[in-house]
């Protein structure tokens, strides 16, 4: 089976074009991609089943999902009962498109890493959930205030063997990670454990905050090429998604812009 090249619908709907969902399907008629990647935002809780409806009414193929932000700060500031609430409707509107992989920020926002305890005593049951609905969740490797992501997902690697994550390219590289990611005992993760792959450039250096953007291929400072030798030397045979920020101020979306970025990653695969 051929790898899917995905984008994610945060890239093309956002405030500036009013989070309106209804853009999707005409959208998705300008991208040269093989899918989408469902972006879930906070602000559409009480329109869920609308959202499925209209998903499901596209026809377009959205093999994976990507949960609310917000859950990990839930869970980090001791709202369990909310964020696994949270978690459970989105991989409830997972299960009803289709998608089978549901991406989680385990540690996010202002209070990032700083109670990795209550994460990963979450993770049993946010596995649990995501089974019940017949999806995989993934947690990513987001940027940390305090340690690294590279040591989390060892760490979940090590207590949770049947857990599962996604590796994104811009992450990594904001903590100096993309290399150390393929070596020592990180090998393992590519083993199975990583079922799926955020593709996004950097500009900055270490943990250099004000450059944390999301930005297409090319547009930064990594090196590409060694990323996806790697990835062919680990054997990861999963999908992609380009995030890239697609739209301005204006809400206008740069197709040519994402086209671009597609081809490019075709090319490297």
């Amino acid at each position: 089976m051929s790898k899917k090249v995905l984008v994610t619908t945060g890239a093309i709907i956002g405030r500036p074009n009013g989070r309106d969902y209804k853009l999707i399907e005409g959208f998705r008629k300008k991208l040269c991609c093989d899918g989408l990647e469902f972006m879930m935002y906070s602000t559409w809780q009480e329109e869920r089943q609308q959202i499925v409806d209209y998903l499901v009414s596209t026809g377009i193929d959205f093999p994976t999902v990507h949960c609310q932000k917000g859950i990990g700060e839930d869970i980090a500031e001791g709202r369990l009962s909310t964020a696994l609430s949270r978690f459970d409707g989105d991989c409830m509107m997972a299960e009803k498109i289709g998608a089978k992989i549901c991406v989680l920020h385990l540690w996010n926002g202002p209070v990032s890493d700083s109670h990795m305890g209550r994460a990963l005593a979450a993770v049993p049951k946010l596995i649990s959930i995501a089974r019940e609905h017949g999806v995989t969740v993934t947690f990513e490797n987001v940027v940390c205030s305090g340690e690294s992501p590279l040591e989390h997902l060892l760490q979940i690697h090590s207590l949770f063997p049947e857990a599962s994550f996604t590796f994104d390219t811009k992450m990594a590289a904001f903590h100096n990670e993309l290399q150390t990611s393929f070596e020592g005992d990180a090998k393992e993760l590519w083993q199975g454990p990583v079922k799926h792959v955020h593709v996004n450039d950097y500009d900055g250096g270490y943990m250099e905050w004000g450059r944390l953007r999301t930005l297409p291929i090319g547009a930064g400072r990594i090196d590409f090429k060694s990323v996806f030798e790697n990835l062919k030397n680990a054997g990861y045979n999963g999908d992609y998604t380009i995030e890239a920020t697609a739209f301005g101020s204006d809400g206008k979306v740069d197709f040519d812009m994402l086209n671009d970025s597609i081809k490019k990653l075709r090319n490297l695969l």
